[in-house]
Order: structure tokens, then C-alpha cells, then sequence
């Protein structure tokens, strides 16, 4: 089986004039590296294609591939990351990870929010500020976060996320939106300790494979795992495995999200206690990071025995068994 491998190279973006941040979500060689290694060991052929402008192109040029590994972030808009997906929808060429709907969905965090609520699962109060006139309309109590609603990798999360009043809401609101040029989530604060879980499966068949909490030290800044945070986890940032009857219900809380969301072979869901203890869903990511060291999923099973070609193989046995479900 020939496995086609999408991505964007951060050195790619870098060498366009695009700035850190603009590209912190993107990949640097050692992980497409880590990853076409993998996919090999575990007896695929590969090819790789690179980002969606790429993937234009070779598919122009009349080239398939059996299966696709996508991890494309995509740069511009609110369906970015579905992009890469719905161009192999349209040549029928299936592929890792979960599809268009998904992609876009999960990205905007204000309607993943509004779905898992829906479907039962608990999650902090929030409300979006599209425009400045939003801001007065924000009837939530103090204190408050507020993030961008279309970013990963903590972009756009600082000190100042953090909100505590009226005054203070605003000016980290007119901050962000010229910015991003994106909506804001406002969401209420849950103070309490925040943990990252990996999944991997689809529908009933997936599973939590590790509790990571994610424990700021002096050095981090405070209240958030932040862009900063990230970017430098290993002065700041303590991960730990938690394995108790805590543990056991923010893997039921993740769970149900991932499945209520319909998300694919495996990702990410991050989870915080509000202030009684209760695990909130914050976000989900369908497209985790896969640095052999340094992205959170492999630290999850890094810490916890689990070799990366074991996580690697679960993510493509997955794939496997759910496009051969569909093919019959």
C-alpha cells in the first residue's frame, strides 16, 4: 500500500516571509522525518506531497496514492485544515485522521462548544465576540478567558487571557480581534488543574490511551497553558501521568466529546477542573501534534512506555479498519 504524506513545513512558511507564530502549528522536518519512518516500519510504502498547494498540483498532474497521512494545518480560514481532506474526498483517495466537517468544526470554538454541550458533555459557560459592539454584550460572570476562536498552539494566549473585569475584557478583546482577524471565546475561568488526553480509535471503538496533567512551573506564565508556555514547555511546563479515579472521569468526559463530534483515528482532548473539582472540556484536537518528543500525544505515551511505533501503529490500524469497513 502506497501512503501519500501531507503536511506543512514550517521551514516552507519561514522562507515565504511568514513569522514564527504565523507558523507555530506547522511541523519541522525531524517530524515528517519521524513520521514517513514510522509509516514504513510498519510496512507501507510512502510518497511525500507536502501542503495543499502540493496536493493541487500532483492530483492535477494525475497522481494517487492509495491512502493519505494528512496533517495539514492549512494558513487562511476557518476551514484550513479541512482543506487537504475535501480535495481527497473529491478523487475518492481516503486517509488518516477525520474528514472536512470535522476539521472545520473542531477549528471554530465556539460551535465545537455549542455541539458537545448539546450532546451532554460539561463545559465552561462561554460566548463569542465577532466585533467591537460584541464586547458590551458579554453577560458572563468575572473571571473570564478569552482566546482566539480559530487558533492552536496556545497563539493568541498570554498573561493577559486572564480577565477579571469589565475594563480588562475590553482591551484584550480590541487586542486580539485586529490581530487575528477572527472571532473571540469568551468562556468562564475553571481554575482548577488542566489535563491533556490522548485518544486514538473512531466512534466506539476509541479509546483513552493517557492522562497527562499539565503543571506550570515558576518559571511558566501563570493561569494557562499558554503560546509562550508551549513554545518553551521545557523550562516551564511539568507533564505527569495521572491514572486515578480523577483520571477515569476526564477519560469519560473526553470520550464522549470525541464521539459526540464524530473525530477519527486520533487527537487530543484538553480538560480543566472548574472550581468543585468537575472535568469541563476545553478543546479537541483531531490533528494532534506527532513530534516523537516534543508534541503532547507522544509525551502522553512517552511517559508512559509506549513506544511511538506502537502509537503510530494503533493511529493506522484505525484508518485501515474504518476504510475497509466503508469499502465493503
Amino acid at each position: 500500500m502506497i501512503v501519500g504524506l501531507t503536511y506543512d513545513l514550517r521551514s516552507d512558511y519561514l522562507k515565504e516571509g511568514f513569522s514564527e507564530e504565523e507558523t507555530a502549528e506547522f511541523d519541522r522536518e525531524s517530524t515528517v522525518e519521524a513520521i514517513e519512518s514510522t509509516i514504513q516500519q510498519l510496512g507501507y510504502s510512502t510518497v511525500r506531497i507536502g501542503h495543499v498547494r502540493h496536493l493541487i498540483q500532483r492530483l492535477g498532474a494525475g497522481e494517487r496514492w492509495d491512502m493519505v497521512f494528512n496533517i495539514c494545518e492549512g494558513m487562511y480560514g476557518i476551514g484550513r485544515e479541512a482543506q487537504v481532506p475535501a480535495l481527497l474526498d473529491v478523487y475518492r483517495i481516503p486517509y488518516v485522521f477525520s474528514d472536512p466537517l470535522v476539521l472545520a468544526l473542531t477549528l471554530h470554538k465556539g460551535m465545537t462548544k455549542h455541539i458537545v454541550r448539546d450532546c451532554g458533555v460539561p463545559t465552561p459557560d462561554f460566548t463569542v465576540v465577532m466585533v467591537k459592539a460584541d464586547i458590551a454584550s458579554v453577560n458572563l460572570p468575572f473571571p473570564l478567558f478569552v482566546k482566539p476562536l480559530g487558533e492552536g498552539t496556545g497563539k493568541g494566549i498570554d498573561s493577559k487571557s486572564k480577565v477579571n473585569d469589565p475594563a480588562e475584557l475590553e482591551k484584550i478583546c480590541l487586542e486580539l480581534l485586529p490581530r487575528f482577524e477572527q472571532g473571540l471565546i469568551i468562556e468562564t475561568y475553571l481554575p482548577g488543574r488542566e489535563f491533556t488526553l490522548g485518544i486514538v480509535g473512531t466512534g466506539e471503538k476509541a479509546r483513552c490511551i493517557g492522562v497527562m496533567e499539565v503543571i506550570l512551573n515558576s518559571e511558566a506564565e501563570a493561569d494557562a497553558y499558554t503560546y509562550v508556555n508551549k513554545e518553551e514547555c521545557d523550562e516551564r511546563v511539568e507533564y505527569r501521568i495521572v491514572t486515578d479515579e480523577l483520571a477515569d472521569r476526564c477519560a469519560q468526559t473526553s470520550l464522549k466529546a470525541w464521539r459526540a463530534l464524530n473525530c477519527r483515528d486520533g487527537g487530543r482532548v484538553d480538560i480543566r477542573l472548574d472550581a468543585d473539582g468537575k472535568p469541563g472540556f476545553m478543546e479537541v484536537n483531531p490533528l494532534a501534534g506527532l513530534h516523537p518528543v516534543h508534541s503532547d500525544l507522544p509525551i502522553i505515551c512517552n511517559l508512559q512506555g509506549i513506544p511511538y511505533l506502537q502509537l503510530m501503529k494503533w493511529i493506522m490500524d484505525s484508518a485501515v479498519e474504518r476504510i475497509s469497513e466503508v469499502a465493503k
